[in-house]
């Protein structure tokens, strides 16, 4: 099992393939397995690195930093797999991590892509949008708030294919019954809290720097990073582009791997390495 002892913490990781370095954040319902689908069309093209963030997965978090320490753990990994600069691919909680990297080592992030995600802009996201739309989003909000809602997958993708969406639950129960212990809830709300904290929320004068080609990948249906929003998102970002997903949720990278995959694949190869 590849490890990496660094920041306080070890990091496991994983590689597959040869070419530019693609690294691939999961979300925080996942880790590294949840890129069973993509891993094998990239590493075609591409050395992919897949891990689990501290906390997650086979990841320890010995020193207790938690989600604030994400970015710096990434940037020990590619400091000690001798990545000068990548392709980062961020869903949902792993989107967090790919900007905060990119805002602290720009010089080291070729192109993003965020899946499902606002990737901690969330505060700027909603400044930047319009009434009309904030209020659509907050029924929804509470809505899953007060129905106890948790879903990812669509209620119909959960039904028809019975075997992957039980495979999605499996692997994040690897979050809670391996090496952490079912630490994951705490660690959620202290993502929470850094989304709330205005001095972690990537600011405007930030975004305005980040000048790599970035894609934002959304899901037609999904409740949790609503593709109304998303719009806004890329406005954000001085050469950003969006595509959503029809029939999707918040987890399309899963419900949808041959059409995820070739939006993906079909981005990078017109970015420059």
């Amino acid at each position: 099992m590849p490890v990496i002892s660094g920041n306080g913490t070890r990091i496991h990781y994983q590689e597959s393939g040869k070419g530019y370095p693609l690294v691939l954040a999961h979300g925080r319902g996942g880790n590294y397995l949840s890129w069973w689908q993509q891993v094998p069309e990239f590493s075609r093209r591409y050395r992919c690195i897949t891990f689990d963030h501290r906390g997650w997965g086979l990841s320890a978090d010995d020193n207790d930093l938690g989600p604030k320490a994400f970015p710096d753990d990434l940037r020990v990994l590619l400091d000690e797999l001798e990545i000068e600069s990548a392709f980062l691919l961020g869903h949902s909680m792993g989107g967090m991590t790919c900007l905060r990297f990119a805002i602290e080592h720009p010089e080291r992030v070729s192109a993003m892509v965020f899946a499902n995600t606002f990737a901690g802009m969330r505060r700027e996201v909603w400044l930047a949008s319009d009434e009309d739309t904030q209020a659509e989003v907050r029924v929804v909000w509470e809505r899953r708030r007060e129905e106890g809602v948790r879903r990812v997958l669509r209620p119909e993708f959960r039904k028809n294919q019975r075997e992957k969406a039980f495979l999605y639950k499996q692997i994040r129960m690897l979050n809670e019954n391996g090496p952490n212990n079912g630490n994951s809830d705490d660690q959620i709300l202290r993502i929470r809290a850094l989304e709330r904290d205005p001095e972690a929320s990537a600011s405007k004068e930030q975004l305005d720097q980040l000048t790599m080609p970035v894609l934002f990948i959304g899901g037609e249906h999904d409740e949790v990073m609503p593709v109304s929003l998303m719009a806004f998102a890329q406005r954000l970002l001085p050469d950003a582009r969006s595509v959503v997903m029809p029939d999707t949720d918040h987890s399309a990278f899963f419900e949808q791997p041959e059409e995820f995959n070739r939006i993906v694949l079909e981005f990078l190869e017109g970015v420059p390495e």
